[in-house]
Order: C-alpha cells, then structure tokens, then sequence
C-alpha cells in the first residue's frame, strides 16, 4: 500500500505530460491549417514560402497583417480565460464557475464598450488603455459578486456565487443595451459584433497590448497551483494547513479578473471557453492544479483557434462571430453540467 500512491501518482503526472504533448501538437497543426484557409486560400508552400520572406506582395499582407495577428490573439485569449475559469472553479469550488457566466466577462465588456462608443479611435494609446478599462470594469464586478456572495462565519457559498453572478451579468447586460439603443448605426454594429464575441482586435498593436498580461500574470498563477489544491480542500483545512486564504483567495480572484479582463478587451464577449476548457482539461488530467492549470491553457487556446477558424470559413466570403461558434459548443456542455449537478 506504501508504494500503491507513489506509482499512481508518477503515473498521472506522465499521462499530464503526455496530455499537454498531444495538445501542443493539435494547436501547431490547428496553427498551420488556419494560417492555410481563408477567403484568399494560400497553399502550404506558399505559406511557407512567405514566412520566409519569399512571397509576393499580396501573400504578405494576407499573412502577416491579417490573419496571423489574429491567430496568436485566439491562441493568447483562449489561454487568458480558460485559465481564468480554472481559477474561478477553484476558489468556488464550483464546476459551473466561468467569467462569462459570473458576469466578469459583461463588466469588462461594459466598460470597453463605453469607451469605445464615446471615442471610437484606432490609434495606439487607446488600443493599450482598453485592458486597463476592462480590468477597471471586471474588478468592479467581481468585487461585486463576491461582496454579495460572502457571508460571515460561512465564506462563499459555491450556489450563492453562481447565483449572484448570473443576476449582475444580466443586469450589466440590461445596462449594455440600453446604452447600445443611444448609438449611431455604425458603432452600433460595431459593438453588436463586439458583444457576440468577435476577435476585432486583429493587428499586431493588439497582440502587444495583450501579451504582458498573459506573460505576467499566468506564470504567477501556475505558481500558485499548491494554494489552489490546499483552498480546494476548503477554508478550515486550508487555514489548518497555514494558508492564509483571504489573502491568497483575493489575488488568485485579482489575477483571474486581470486575466478576463484583459481577453475581453481585445476579443469581445466570448463566453464559455473558461466553462469548457478546465472541465476537459480536469477529466483528462484530475485535479492536481500543476497539471489541471497549463492543460486547460491549452485546452482554451485549441478550443479558440479552432473556433475562430471555423467562423471565418463557414459562411464565405462573410464571416460569423467567434463567441456564436463557441457557444454553440458550450451552451449544451453547460447545460449538461446543470443538469448533472443538479442530479
């Protein structure tokens, strides 16, 4: 029995290896295929021959003006709230626990769509305030939602949580559209496609206002995966243990909302990748948060990629919202896993 757990142990953490392999491999070979299609198809060899500064003119601007920033912005999205969500079902203990879901995703939106609506400018300056305005406004909600969901003496109630969040998101929502009835036609249509979560951001000033916040924030948080398994054991053991869960509760919610908010900022409001991607990255791996964290990273970022793939091709030469595709596979999941916990 005393070597039993060890050999279980070294055996999970090779199958979550093997797991983060196949899922690097699938998002190369996604990377490659979205790269490939389009509207203005580019073959392989083309493809390659561009990256390598052997294309012409038109194949260039294809390439790298259009549709690779977009792809690096799905990849860096898909990781930003799927890790989110990860860190949401941890801190709730809360499998139904999504950005989207708790309204952190509509308060970000609210305030990006203020912004925009009121100075609809494409310079620099703006493009690099707008994750500072979605934090601003998805600091704003969860301060919200957890202010309303904490009670003394019993902590966050995992129900109430998800409760609270599901009637501040629908009231930010109420508020977003009574806002988006004052609008001229264009910036209407604008933030219409905004909201149904449409990768808008798709030039390379984006990728850099997005980056830091993943490269900062997402190693910090795969640091904190021991705190994340003790907090899942529940705040008296976890206090036992000598963990001051307050503090740790608040940043890992700091950086969950950072990490939201700044996706939201560039790829408007696409809902359910925080939902989806933990809960498949959790069955295939468990729950030990060192492997559960970068798996469903990767998780979001094939699920995006795919997604937003699938949206510029599926109704040439026109193309459909990424967030319709993903909720298109997330909303049944989600209702699948409402109606499993509710049994």
């Amino acid at each position: 029995m005393k070597t039993t757990q060890p050999n279980n142990e070294q055996a999970r953490n090779r199958r979550g290896v093997l797991v983060i392999f196949i899922f690097v491999i699938l998002i190369i070979a996604t990377f490659i295929i979205s790269m490939n299609t389009g509207y203005t198809r580019l073959t392989p060899i083309q493809v390659l021959k561009t990256l390598f500064g052997a294309g012409d003119a038109k194949q260039s601007l294809i390439l790298f003006d259009f549709r690779l920033p977009r792809i690096v912005i799905s990849i860096l999205v898909g990781v930003g709230l799927a890790v989110s969500g990860c860190i949401l079902q941890g801190l709730s203990r809360n499998a139904l626990a999504d950005p989207g879901i708790l309204g952190i995703n509509a308060g970000a939106g609210l305030m990006v769509m203020l912004f925009i609506s009121f100075f609809p400018s494409t310079t620099a300056a703006p493009i690099f305030l707008l994750p500072f305005l979605a934090l601003f406004g998805a600091g704003l909600t969860a301060a919200l939602i957890y202010t309303l969901s904490f009670k003394r003496h019993e902590g966050i109630s995992p129900i109430r949580l998800l409760l609270v969040g599901i009637a501040v998101a629908a009231g930010i929502s109420a508020v977003t559209i009574v806002l988006t009835l004052r609008l001229d036609p264009e910036n209407y249509q604008f933030v219409a496609n905004w909201m149904a979560g449409s990768i808008w951001g798709s030039n390379w000033k984006f990728v850099l206002a997005l980056l830091p916040w993943i490269v900062v924030l997402l190693p910090y948080v795969i640091m904190k995966a021991r705190v994340l398994n003790v907090l899942n054991l529940g705040d008296q053991m976890a206090t036992g243990l000598g963990t001051p869960v307050e503090k740790e509760r608040v940043l890992l919610l700091a950086a969950a909302v950072g990490l939201a908010g700044s996706c939201v900022a560039v790829s408007g409001g696409i809902g359910f990748v925080g939902l989806v991607a933990p809960h498949l990255a959790r069955r295939l791996v468990g729950p030990k948060h060192q492997l559960l964290l970068p798996t469903s990273a990767l998780a979001g970022a094939l699920l995006l990629v795919v997604a937003d793939t699938v949206a510029r091709v599926v109704v040439q030469p026109s193309e459909i919202p990424t967030g319709i595709v993903v909720a298109v596979l997330g909303a049944p999941y989600f209702l699948y896993l409402l109606a499993r916990s509710k049994a």
